[in-house]
């Protein structure tokens, strides 16, 4: 008798049919208990595993209420479909019922969609690329941590083991987002704030997105492994030898480049010739099989901004492109100096024929002779053969010809006497440099102006394209910079990875409490307000403060690019563990994913709340214990908007640079309003006053200095303890007088007995508080008698979850 399991069937048409129903209740039975099983194994779930758009609602709207959302428009208009355009200004409504907030909200949402979809399909080519490879059941291998894949658990419920089994976490995001996608139509929603909900849900989506990428990588490709200890890479221009063949790899995508590295170390190759990066396959194509800590022979150029001037420069033989943050107009620029442009996956393929089933030889051939400016190949065994061929064969034709966009002495004098100083290159400028002053004192041959600029362009060629005398002005800066980029030469530690879970146990009680001041994120892209500095010099204050400084990608190439009197980059002076007084580097741009994993795993770990499918209480645990803040200063990028918005939700903070005000919208806290600043005690559900911090989700700053006094403000939470919310209040007090000049004139409102003052400064501030707020002191023995509006209970438990008070 056969044995029916599970599903249906039909009895029509059979004839002298047995069923015993008791074999049917008895399978039941035990696919019960393998349901069982799979339950105690994954541990306690959550209420939301697997969430849909209305499923955090509610945790979005606990957000809204105390942080508003805040649009700048670009514009009055609405031109989203054929009704318009739509004059939207004066609270008008366009054709379709949409107003400014719906429309605003609609564009900001877009940008963070658009930023999730990208980070999750580089996610999904890498895995089925590497589960092709390996095969599913690969062990996924993080370090040392049980708690693996943080966001992924966190979101879906779900802990994976092996690399097949992220697969179904794929599909879950791919669903979800074209569930999302659907809602931009016209004709769908219209309510700003749904939009911002279902900003927030993209942003969650994106780091389950960036997790997926992170850890297949990681897992199969020899990544380092939490290793606090990965080798230092070179970063900069200077570092590339030009006297060798150069091939350069930009983009996002690591997959089809370690196919080039593997042919070069199997032909001995990799002395005989440079390979560098730009943007975060350079990243990754360092960590590429150096979990030995090994140093890595592959190069960081830099960030997109110094894309153009690579090229200018003449220095690369062939150019590798995969996805994401690359130039629209490369092979127009290679094609001026000869440089062959290879586009290696389908999401950037420029019109380039695809040359994927052809000869290798042949197609030497024709980018060597000039046929084909560049071409597509999709084929990674031929593209680890192609590009070092290519390279070995171009470097002593384009040698023999001195080809470069750079302008010899006599070209520079003669483009210089061009300019008649209009100002139009100002103007389109987006960092409004002083491009004519500067020019008008290169005619004196005085090139110091102009080399000023170098570090502050971001290599957009928009001045350019405005010049009506057809100077070359990018190159006129990349000339008079020759000396300062020969020079550019620093250190980066290679991506580490996540953060383990050793480390989170012996730094958590610290961070929550708040005797480790806090964590601040050093993210995005490097469209900074006035030039790569400011990220080391806000890294710097903060190291030199104590904080944990986490970063990743660009940012955490620009750090890497300065050094101090000794010559010492902050990587070499300062440790890589998740650790107060250390700067850790968790890798490229989807690696943002282990920085938000931490806060999850703090929560987790330290605290031992039950992350499975849990998202908003462990939100509610950040942003009421974990004093963490990300800043994105040079935040371009829609993938950028997907990552801080993904961090909002998860309740960590984060400042942007003055740039980011083209996103269109903010999250600012109803400071005026002191019924926002209440949470229920969960002990006993009693309501409890609490200070304004953090005051912001996600808003903008409009220099680095304000950004450190803003950075240190915000890592304050209800839960520090006093010696705790003393450190705090120190660096807060001190950064505001260093950058300001000026006490914080709310400093009153975190005050909760005398212990939380700074012991030397505290005679000084109780008199102030007294003669200003009129609180009443106790002079002899020092203390406070009454006046804060908030008491410190170490014993409290604040959370913005009803559900979470034991009265419930």
């Amino acid at each position: 008798m056969s044995k029916l399991t599970t599903g249906s069937f039909s009895i029509e048409d059979l004839e002298s049919v047995q069923i015993t129903i008791n074999n049917i209740v008895g399978a039941a039975k035990e696919v019960a208990k393998e349901v069982k099983g799979a339950e105690e194994e994954l541990g306690p779930m959550g209420p939301t595993p697997f969430p849909t758009i209305a499923t955090l609602r509610d945790w979005s709207f606990t957000l809204f209420d105390r942080y508003e959302p805040v649009y700048t428009p670009m514009c009055d208009q609405c031109c989203y479909c054929t009704f318009g355009p739509c004059n939207l200004e004066g609270n008008k409504r366009g054709a379709c019922g949409i107003d400014m907030k719906g429309q605003a909200a609609r564009e900001f949402f877009l940008r963070c969609l658009t930023g999730c979809a990208c980070h999750s399909a580089h996610g999904r080519h890498l895995l089925n690329h590497i589960v092709d490879l390996f095969g599913g059941d690969m062990p996924i291998n993080m370090g040392a941590s049980n708690v693996i894949a943080p966001n992924i658990q966190l979101v879906t419920g779900r802990q994976p083991k092996t690399l097949g089994e992220l697969k179904p976490i794929m599909e879950y995001v791919e669903e979800e987002v074209g569930q999302l996608l659907a809602t931009v139509h016209a004709g769908q929603e219209a309510a700003a704030i749904d939009y911002d909900n279902k900003a927030m849900f993209a942003g969650v989506l994106d780091h389950v997105g960036m997790e997926v990428s992170d850890i297949a990588q990681v897992t199969a490709l020899g990544f380092p492994k939490s290793d606090p200890e990965a080798p230092l890479v070179e970063v900069g221009m200077g570092t590339i030898d030009a006297s060798k063949p150069v091939i350069i790899a930009i983009g996002h995508n690591v997959a089809g480049v370690t196919y080039i590295m593997d042919y070069m170390e199997d032909n001995g190759l990799t002395d005989k010739m440079e390979i560098g990066g730009l943007c975060c396959t350079a990243f990754d194509m360092t960590r590429y099989k150096r979990e030995d800590r090994k140093a890595p022979y592959a190069k960081i150029v830099g960030t997109i901004s110094k894309e153009l001037k690579i090229v200018r420069s003449g220095i690369p033989d062939v150019i590798v492109l995969d996805e994401q943050c690359v130039r629209a107009d490369l092979v127009m620029e290679g094609q001026k100096l000869k440089i062959p442009i290879i586009a290696s996956n389908e999401k950037i393929m420029y019109g380039l024929d695809d040359r994927t089933n052809d000869d290798v030889d042949a197609i030497v051939e024709d980018l060597v002779t000039g046929k084909i400016p560049g071409c597509v190949m999709l084929d990674y065994e031929k593209l680890g053969e192609l590009v070092p061929k290519v390279a070995l064969k171009m470097a002593p034709i384009r040698e023999a010809e001195g080809l470069s966009a750079i302008p010899t002495d006599d070209e520079m004098k003669a483009l210089v006497s061009k300019c008649v100083e209009c100002g139009e290159c100002a103007l389109a400028c987006p960092e409004e440099l002083g491009i004519p002053a500067a020019i008008a004192v290169a005619k004196g041959e005085d090139y110091s102006a102009l080399e000023e600029l170098h570090d502050l362009c971001v290599g957009c060629r928009r001045c350019e394209q405005v010049c009506n005398k057809e100077i070359p002005i990018l190159s006129l800066i990349e000339k008079a910079a020759q000396k300062a980029i020969a020079e550019e030469k620093g250190f980066v530690r290679a991506g580490r990875g996540q953060v383990s879970d050793p480390e989170i146990r012996a730094e958590g009680l610290n961070l929550v409490m708040g005797t480790t001041p806090g964590v601040i994120a050093i993210i995005g892209c490097a469209n900074y307000p006035a030039g790569s500095k400011d990220v080391y010099s806000i890294a710097e204050e903060f190291l030199n403060r104590n904080y944990i400084v986490a970063v990743s990608g660009c940012s955490a190439m620009d750090i890497g690019m300065y050094k101090d009197a000794d010559g010492k980059t902050l990587y070499e002076r300062y440790p890589g563990r998740f650790e107060k007084g250390n700067i850790l580097n968790t890798g490229s741009c989807v690696s943002n994913a282990h920085i938000s994993g931490t806060v999850h795993k703090v929560a987790a770990i330290f605290a031992s709340r039950n992350l499975s499918g849990n998202l908003a209480e462990i939100a509610d645990y950040a942003i009421n214990r974990v004093g963490a803040v990300g800043l994105a200063w040079g935040a371009y990028s829609q993938k950028a908007a997907a990552i801080g918005t993904g961090c909002n939700m998860y309740g960590i903070p984060a400042v942007l640079g003055p740039h980011s005000g083209k996103y269109r919208r903010a999250l600012i806290a109803k400071t005026y309003d002191d019924s926002k600043w209440e949470l229920y005690d969960s002990r006993n559900g009693s309501k409890m006053a609490i200070p304004p911090s953090p005051e912001f989700l996600i808003t903008t700053a409009e220099t680095w200095q304000e950004a450190c006094v803003m950075l240190a403000k915000n890592c304050i939470r209800v839960s520090d303890n006093s010696m705790g919310r003393s450190i705090k209040l120190t660096h807060w007090m001190e950064l505001s007088e260093k950058y300001l000049g000026v006490l914080p004139e709310d400093l009153y409102k975190f005050v909760r007995n005398e212990a939380d003052l700074p012991l030397a400064k505290r005679e000084m501030l109780l008199k102030m508080l007294e003669s200003e707020r009129g609180w009443e002191i106790d002079w002899k023995k020092k203390k406070i008698i009454s006046g804060p509006a908030i008491k410190f209970d170490v014993s409290a438990q604040p959370t913005n979850l009803k559900r979470l008070c034991k009265e419930a």
